[in-house]
Parts: structure tokens; C-alpha cells; sequence
């Protein structure tokens, strides 16, 4: 029986029948995605991002620490908050126990970054809270900051975590209710 993937352009993609821009998808989507600190979860999400269209971007303030498993052609590493944070951005903060994720996190406010995550357990505040508080953060700015992030599929390993947040930054990307479950 044959298929005719006339009706549906994703599906014709999906089976290598026409290439992704055709079946109304970009190759490069127009978004920034910003991986916060180099983590085993950071190199999942740039490595998969650059794969779904995304422009990739480690934000890492230690020179000391790099890009892991990434090549460093793959992938921008930049060591502060600037201008490749802009209306495009997707950030996402990786480590929830660094010492600078006050003054990361409120530069990040501060920009016209989109959508701004933050990895941690939604059984208790994060710490971020607390440090964007003590730097004078109102309320409702530190409520912009997404967590739990990623779609609630019992993530557990770095690149089951990568792949939740993923699939959540493309719904919301397509419009679609996917979203960020808790």
C-alpha cells in the first residue's frame, strides 16, 4: 500500500521524502539556545540542540573549565552575559550549585534572553531564589525563571534531561501545550 505525503509535509520529512525547510521546518530555526555552565547536561543539550536548529552557545564564566565531549567548532563559548543573549535566546542553567549563578542569573534577566530555565527538583526552592533575592532581584522577575524545566518524563540521566528540555523548548517553540509539566 503506498502513502501519499502530499496531506502531511512532516510526515514526508520524517520518511526523507523532502527536506526539512520544505515540510515548513527550517534547518536553523532562528533560535539561540544557551547552555549556563559546562556540565555533562550542557554538552547533551548542545550537542542535540545543534541537531534540532538551534544555534549553540556555552555560557561559561570559569576559563578554567571548557566544553567536554563538544568540539569547540560545534559550539560558542562565551565567559559573560552579552549581546548573543538576545530576543532569541533560549538559557538554560545547568548547575544549580555554582557559587555564580546569582550574578549570572540576574544578568540573564537583564537581557531580552526568551525563555530562562534552571535545572533542580521542584520539591523545594532553588537556590537561586535566594541568591537573585540577596542581589536585589524583584519577586517577579525572579519568577521568570522556569523550574522544574523539561517535559515530565522521569528524566534521570544527562541525556534524558537534555532530551526533556529539548522536547519542552520545541513545544513551546511550535506553539504547542507539550510544555513544561511538572
Amino acid at each position: 500500500m503506498s502513502h501519499s505525503h502530499d496531506e502531511d509535509p512532516a510526515c514526508a520529512a520524517a520518511h526523507g521524502h523532502v527536506r526539512p525547510e520544505e515540510a515548513g521546518r527550517p534547518e536553523e530555526t532562528g533560535r539561540t539556545l544557551v547552555a549556563v555552565f559546562a556540565s555533562p547536561v550542557a554538552d547533551h543539550l548542545l550537542r542535540f540542540g545543534v541537531e534540532l536548529g538551534f544555534r549553540p552557545i556555552l555560557l561559561e564564566p570559569d576559563p578554567d573549565r571548557g566544553l567536554g565531549g563538544l568540539s569547540a567548532g560545534a559550539v560558542a563559548v562565551v565567559r559573560e552575559v552579552g549581546d548573543h543573549l538576545d530576543g532569541t535566546a533560549d538559557v538554560v542553567v545547568t548547575d544549580h550549585h555554582r557559587g555564580e549563578i546569582g550574578p549570572i542569573l540576574r544578568d540573564v534577566l537583564g537581557s531580552p534572553a526568551r525563555w530562562i530555565g534552571i535545572m533542580g527538583s521542584p520539591r523545594h526552592e532553588g537556590p537561586h531564589v535566594r541568591a537573585l533575592t540577596e542581589l536585589g532581584v524583584p519577586p517577579g522577575e525572579i519568577a521568570r525563571v522556569h523550574r522544574p524545566i523539561g517535559l515530565n518524563i522521569g528524566s534521570r540521566t544527562p541525556p534524558e534531561i537534555a532530551v526533556a528540555t529539548l522536547a519542552g523548548l520545541i513545544a513551546d517553540r511550535n506553539g504547542r501545550p507539550g510544555g513544561f509539566a511538572h
